[in-house]
Order: C-alpha cells, then structure tokens, then sequence
C-alpha cells in the first residue's frame, strides 16, 4: 500500500475541517438569517452560548489539557465581570482599559491562587480552588458599594476604538461578532497549543505527573502557566458577560457556576478542541426548549450527562468524530 504523501490529510481530517468551515459560515451568516425570520431574540441566546463556550473553553484549558480539577473557574469569571462592570460604573467608558484591567486582575488572581493551589493534588486542589472562589463570592456580597447581593447594573457598555472606528457593544449584531470572533481566536490558540512542544509537556504532566517531574519538567511552572493563561480567558468571557446582560451579581462567582462549566465541558467532550463550544450550545439550547415544557429541565439534563459519562466518555464532539470515521470507512 502506497504510503501518503507528506502533509496530506486523512479523509476524517478533511471532513473535519469542512464541517469546521460550515459552522463558521453559519455562524457567520445567523444574524441575518435571524433577521429575515423575524426572529431576533434568538440572537441574544446565540450571544449567551458564545460567552459561555468562552468560558468552558477556557475551563477545559485547565481540566482537559492539564488534568487540574478546578471547581474554583468561576471566581476568574466572576472577576472579569466585576472588573469592567465597575470601571463603567466609575465612568470609565473605554473597553481597551477595561481589557487591561480585566487581564491585570484575572492574571495576578491566577498567580496568588495557583501558586497556592497547585502544591497540591486530586481533592486538595479542588477544595482549595473552591474556598477562593467562595471567598469572593461572599467579598462580592459584603461589598454595598458595588450592590452587594443585589448585583450591579450598568447603563452604558464597553466602547472600543480604533482609526476612528468606534464598537458598540450595547449593538445586539456587533456584540455578538466580537464573542464571536474572540471564541474563534481562543479555539485557533488551542488548536496550535495542543501539538506544541509547550502542549506536549502539560499533557504529559496531566498523564503522569510524578513521571513527568522525575524527567525533568518544570511541573509547578507549567500548570501555573496554564492555570493562569486559563483564568485570564475566562475573565474576558466575564467581561463579555457583563457587557451583554448590563448586569453583575455575585452569583456569577458561586461554586454552581463552576459546576455549570463543568458540565458543558463533559458534555461537550474533555480534552477536545470544541468541546466547551459544543457543551455550552448543548447545555443552553436544551434548557431553552426544555424549560418550554417543565420547570425541572435539570432533571432531564442530568439524565443526558449520565448517558454521555457511560456510553460517550469523550463526550458530543468525540461521537461526532467517531460517527463521521464509521462514515469515511464504508
């Protein structure tokens, strides 16, 4: 048999990128389809499901590459939201320093948070990331100033200019092409990330750690990086967030949210390159038609997880990969 030539791709390669480029199309082209169905409250929903695959990717950054169980990512979201949701209550109008300023708070968190988590491992991490998150969920609480438990509501949205372009967010279409386009860029990052040296190294340790550190590798320094790389992702998304609903409270920090992004990362598949993506669309879309029909949706959800944890242990996208090899075979 004839071997293939260098640089060629498989047939499931092929069908792969092809699928890939018809969601970007028609991710593209939804806010006009939306438009001409009269339809444009769904936009808002398509805008939630990128802000929280945002988020979930960045989670599976953490759970599915790096092996570290952190029921603790919400606190980074939680800081991004509070973070520009603050700076716009001050008065401070531009989205580039609430950028600044979202990365500056969400990386120096990362750093004091994974310096300490991670000299631990299995339940001790995943308590210790918990107590954070928790701890600034009741600060958020205590904090009259900003709302308190009654949240903080912002009247105005992050302005971003450049070459005398301005972006308003506060437009339904041009929020939903910037979570869009940061979905993508995070995704294209991963993408690269995963065959790198540098993400070869973090999947060893999350394989073996003990190994890993016995040959050499920096272990600390690497998970640090990356916990830090993800908790910074997942303040833009809180970012995102707070600029799409006008609202923050502290339960964007709670435990919960945590175990939210948990699930749409199982769901959608650990360690798979959209698997947030796809946890997050599967998660949000069965709530809105579930919630049409009875009050208990979760229950049914739970349900779905438990089938995709015994028979689908890579979860949607690794079935969809499976199923489209069985077709390229026949």
């Amino acid at each position: 048999m004839a071997a293939p030539l260098p640089g060629a791709r498989s047939p499931v390669s092929r069908l792969a990128l092809a699928l890939t480029a018809a969601l970007l199309a028609a991710a593209l082209a939804l806010p006009w389809l939306l438009a001409a169905m009269d339809a444009d409250y769904y936009l808002s929903l398509a805008s939630r499901i990128l802000v929280f695959a945002i988020a979930a990717t960045s989670l599976n950054l953490v759970l599915g590459y790096g092996g570290m169980v952190s029921f603790g990512h919400a606190a980074f979201v939680g800081l991004g939201a509070y973070t520009t949701g603050i700076l716009i209550s001050e008065g401070v109008p531009s989205g580039w320093l609430h950028l600044l300023a979202t990365l500056g708070v969400t990386v120096i968190a990362g750093l004091l948070i994974g310096s300490i988590s991670l000299r631990t491992r299995g339940v001790y991490f995943i308590m210790i990331t918990l107590a954070f998150a928790q701890m600034l969920y009741y600060l958020a609480n205590s904090v009259k100033a900003y709302g308190g438990d009654e949240g903080l509501n912002i009247r105005t949205r992050s302005q971003f200019g450049f070459a005398g372009f301005e972006l308003d967010l506060k437009d339904p279409q041009v929020f939903y092409f910037v979570a869009l386009a940061v979905l993508v860029g995070a995704l294209f990052l991963l993408m690269r990330f995963v065959p790198s040296r540098f993400g070869r190294a973090v999947q060893a340790l999350r394989d073996d750690d003990v190994r890993a550190e016995a040959l050499g590798l920096p272990t600390l320094r690497y998970k640090l990086i990356v916990f830090v790389v993800a908790g910074a992702l997942g303040g833009i998304a809180g970012a995102l967030s707070v600029n799409l609903t006008g609202y923050v409270s502290p339960g964007v920090l709670h435990w919960t949210q945590s175990g939210t992004l948990m699930v749409m990362v199982i769901l959608g598949g650990v360690a798979r390159i959209g698997g947030g993506a796809a946890g997050a669309a599967a998660l949000l879309l069965l709530q809105e038609v579930l919630s049409a029909y009875t009050l208990h949706w979760e229950f049914w959800v739970g349900w779905l997880l438990l089938v995709v944890v015994l028979f689908a242990r890579q979860g949607l996208t690794g079935l969809a990969a499976d199923l489209a090899a069985k077709v390229m075979r026949r």
